[in-house]
Order: structure tokens, then sequence, then C-alpha cells
């Protein structure tokens, strides 16, 4: 019984810790480019849209079709980013717990 003490600790331990690390996602941002930097859009490590920025140079009425591309290259570039910052910081949580190659959390 002692070991499923020491489990339900652990467990109990880890939700706080995913509750933090879901805090500080929300507040992290991330950068995404396209098009040589013409476009760039920030997101929060949860996906949540923040800002996009575009050159001046692509708010031409013909350029708008090469405009919408980048922007969404732009997003893809930035949602990259997250995932991995997302990554980290699950490692950083269950880097103890000796987890299958390929599992993730969250589920």
């Amino acid at each position: 019984m002692k070991n499923l003490g020491n489990l339900m600790k652990q467990a109990s331990q880890m939700q706080a810790k995913m509750g933090e690390m879901h805090a500080k996602l929300g507040e992290s941002e991330v950068e995404g480019q396209a098009g040589a930097g013409l476009v760039t859009v920030t997101i929060t490590g949860k996906f949540d849209l923040r800002k996009i920025q575009i050159d001046p140079a692509l708010a031409k009425p013909e350029e708008i079709g090469v405009l919408e591309d980048l922007i969404v290259a732009a997003f893809a570039d930035a949602r990259i980013k997250a995932e991995a910052l997302m990554q980290e910081e699950m490692e950083k949580i269950t880097g103890g717990l000796g987890l299958p190659g390929g599992f993730k959390l969250p589920f």
C-alpha cells in the first residue's frame, strides 16, 4: 500500500505541475515567419493568435493571394515552435517517469 500512496502523491504533484505548465504556455509567445520575414505571426503556447505583422510591400491588391499564403505559412511556422515549446515543458515534468518512447501527455 505504501507504493500506491507514493504513486498517488506523484500523480497529484504531476497534475499540479501540468496546471502550472498550461498557465505558462498561455503567457508564452512564439513567432513564426514566412516570405523571408515579410509576414510574422505571434501566437501563445496554446496557439492563440496574438499579432500579425505584414510588410507594407505586400499590401497591394494584386498581392492578396501571396499575402494570404504567407499568413498561413507564418502561422504554421509559429505552431511548430509552440508545439516544440509544449514538448519541452512536458519533458521537464515527465522527465523522471521513464515513459515509453512515443508516449505523449496530455493524452
